[in-house]
């Protein structure tokens, strides 16, 4: 390795874990610790260090986050695990939690003389069921539910989300797969809309507004 190479190397690498965690900062946690301007100079540095090397160009590092047009047309993807869906309570009295209550005790085989169970309770957000795969603690795959066996990969439109990192903090599992829901808040929804309204009373073609916040994360992704 040239002296070139290996300095340039060097500062790729301190570049990729102040630029990730910056972004950590800014779209997790909301607490942006530097102006926008000095992010962008850091982010613009990276680029030209990848144009030159584009060995150095690695599939975690923050210039290959997605920006742009959404694709269309997806691979199937096969599920290690089978991605199911939580079985819906419709019953909110009384008599059906302590149906449901009883329904657990069965279903892990509990007696009488076992201990009470513990629940956790957590709100329900709809949207768009996604599994993304980390190995080493890189983001390689993200793929929606489907029918549960199969989904299709939405890996490069995952990566258009900030808020899902694609690279882990700490120390990597070598395959590391982890489950949850793509939705939208309503604020975001609302201005969504407001800006689609604007483009269709300007005369633009093909603009809709969507229903509600649950049918536009499926139709973002």
């Amino acid at each position: 390795m040239t002296s070139t190479l290996a300095t340039a190397t060097k500062r790729a690498d301190e570049l990729h874990a102040i630029l990730h965690e910056h972004a950590h900062k800014y779209y997790v946690l909301d607490e942006p610790s530097i102006p926008d301007a000095e992010y962008d100079k850091l982010f613009q540095e990276l680029q030209a260090i990848e144009a030159a090397h584009p060995d150095l160009r690695r599939a975690d590092s923050p210039t290959q986050r997605v920006i742009g047009q959404v694709l269309e047309g997806f691979d199937t993807v096969r599920h290690a695990v089978p991605m199911l869906s939580i079985r819906t309570e419709t019953d909110t009295t009384a008599a059906g939690a302590q149906a449901f209550a009883a329904r657990v005790r069965r279903e892990l085989k509990l007696t009488d003389a076992d201990p009470p169970v513990a629940y956790s309770a957590e709100l329900k957000f709809d949207g768009l069921a996604i599994n993304l795969r980390y190995e080493h603690g890189v983001l390689v795959q993200a793929a929606t539910r489907g029918n549960g066996e199969e989904g299709e990969d939405v890996t490069s439109n995952i990566r258009t989300i900030r808020q899902i990192p694609l690279k882990l903090r700490g120390v990597a599992a070598p395959v590391l797969e982890v489950r949850g829901e793509v939705y939208m808040r309503r604020d975001d929804f609302e201005a969504y809309n407001e800006r689609q309204r604007a483009l269709i009373s300007g005369g633009a073609k093909n603009e809709k507004t969507v229903v509600n916040p649950r049918n536009a994360a499926p139709g973002a992704v």
